[in-house]
């Protein structure tokens, strides 16, 4: 069942390359990240977060006190709320919270530290609405863990109020690229590969930028005094390699981590939940983590 499940996923995303241009490329994402809508009791409201558009979900039973910050992928170039609808509303359900979608600015129109900044934004906002630090977690996939952790560790160093939690699938950790599965996994991911990942590099980052700079490549991060993180990278990723030595480094800062490698799942899996059962395993593995993290921070 796995392997038939991950195969059409596989089939999809074969149907429709990607192609050259950054707007062709935003439409395509937003195709086959959509193509399979929400579920028809999920409540959507559009917000306007101090100028960046935002967008809550809620299903029934959610607790609108909590809230998930989701900050989509897309290499910084592409990906919304749209192409990510699906992924973030079943977090929600799974975690029983709201969510907020973040539809932080692009590059290459908007590069470094446009995105970092919006992603401030959005926590101003929640926490301006008096939503407790505690009764947030943050998350993302890919670039979206980028700015997951970027967010952190920047309230972190400005001495603010924590998160309880970081969720991050497939996270792009390292923009200079050294992870050895970028190479090893090259025949196996469908999506992500070092030419990829070098276009979008430098459409994000300002000329002259060192690309191990931690607010961009979080991997060369300080960690200690960070929430609890869990780290959720599929065994076919060329990323494979940024998330597991994330998680080692931040394990030995002393931050809680856990991390999950799921056989044979592509970059950003749970996005296809809708018809991949690995998917909607992960996001109930996310809401209990979660939940759990929220509680404790609580307490």
């Amino acid at each position: 069942m796995v392997q038939s499940e991950i195969d059409a996923v596989r089939a999809l995303l074969r149907s429709k390359p990607r192609p050259v241009g950054w707007p062709e490329r935003r439409k395509r994402l937003d195709e086959v990240g959509a193509v399979w809508p929400v579920a028809d009791d999920v409540e959507l409201t559009a917000v306007d977060l101090n100028g960046l558009p935002g967008e809550y979900s809620m299903v029934s039973g959610s607790d609108p006190s909590r809230v998930l910050i989701f900050f989509h992928g897309g290499g910084y170039c592409s990906g919304s709320i749209q192409s990510h609808r699906r992924l973030v509303t079943e977090a929600g359900r799974a975690a029983r919270m709201r969510t907020l979608a973040v539809a932080y600015r692009l590059a290459p129109e908007h590069p470094f530290p446009a995105a970092y900044d919006d992603a401030l934004t959005a926590w101003r906002f929640l926490r301006n609405q008096g939503i407790a630090a505690a009764h947030i977690a943050i998350s993302g996939d890919s670039a979206g863990a980028g700015l997951t952790l970027g967010l952190v560790g920047r309230l972190r160093d400005g001495h603010e109020e924590l998160p309880a939690c970081a969720w991050l699938i497939s996270p792009w950790t390292d923009l200079t690229m050294s992870g050895s599965t970028i190479a090893s996994k090259a025949a196996v991911d469908p999506l992500i590969h070092r030419e990829y990942l070098n276009e979008l590099a430098d459409a994000y980052l300002p000329a002259g930028m060192d690309r191990r700079d931690a607010r961009v490549s979080p991997l060369y991060a300080d960690f200690r005094n960070l929430p609890p993180m869990l780290i959720q990278v599929g065994s076919d990723e060329t990323l494979l390699d940024d998330a597991t030595r994330l998680a080692g480094r931040a394990g030995a800062a002393d931050v809680a981590v856990t991390l999950e490698i799921w056989p044979q799942m592509i970059h950003a899996w749970p996005l296809w939940n809708a018809r991949l059962e690995d998917g909607r395993c992960a996001l109930t593995r996310a809401g209990e983590f979660i939940r759990r993290c929220v509680a404790n921070a609580t307490e």
